[in-house]
């Protein structure tokens, strides 16, 4: 299982760093992405069925975002208005609307990252999400002070496939119920991650 785990984290880092991602142009993500602060630029904002909060975007990487809008578009993630919003947008726009909204965090991201989570669950995902919840790569997500219904929700996806990854799939598969709402619990309650909101 580490093995087949390890394979798949190193097949997904050698096909994005193959991609080439083009450099995001945060003015011009602004006037792209202004759309997004109408559901994400509202604190505790929820999404109407299944009702959960809709993930703070302020301070994540502009990697994972363009990661995250191009897994919509292609349809590798389900969610109506998401899909709705990325259909139509070019790869260049999509690192535009990223960078914008990464523009917008707190200095919290940047901030020591030696504290030590408090609960065991969390060691699988220190590998990737750190020992904070701040990503150790810009490929992925960080969950520090994500919402705790939205990583609920996120998790749950994971673990019924409605939500493809090669990586977190078969990670979240084996967590029960209660995993979930621990390790959703915990992360929501480190600083980290804040509603995006323009200047």
């Amino acid at each position: 299982m580490i093995i087949k785990t390890k394979t798949a984290i190193t097949a997904v880092l050698v096909l994005l760093a193959s991609a080439g991602f083009a450099a995001g142009n945060p003015e011009a993500g602004a006037t792209i992405g202004y759309s997004c602060l109408g559901c994400h630029g509202i604190e505790g904002y929820r999404n109407a069925y299944p009702s959960y909060r809709v993930p703070k975007l302020g301070g994540q990487s502009a990697t994972y975002l363009v990661i995250a809008l191009k897994g919509y578009r292609e349809g590798m993630r389900e969610h109506p208005t998401m899909l709705a919003q990325a259909a139509s947008l070019t790869d260049q726009q999509i690192e535009d609307v990223a960078a914008y909204l990464a523009s917008l965090g707190s200095d919290a991201l940047a901030a020591e990252r030696a504290a030590a989570p408090s609960v065991q669950q969390t060691a699988t995902c220190i590998a990737c999400h750190g020992q904070n919840g701040i990503a150790l790569s810009p490929t992925w997500p960080t969950l520090a002070g994500q919402h705790e219904d939205y990583l609920v929700h996120a998790l749950n996806q994971y673990r019924d496939g409605t939500r493809k990854d090669s990586v977190m799939g078969p990670m979240a598969a084996p967590l029960t119920d209660d995993d979930v709402k621990l390790l959703a619990k915990y992360y929501s309650r480190l600083d980290g991650l804040q509603t995006t909101k323009a200047d």
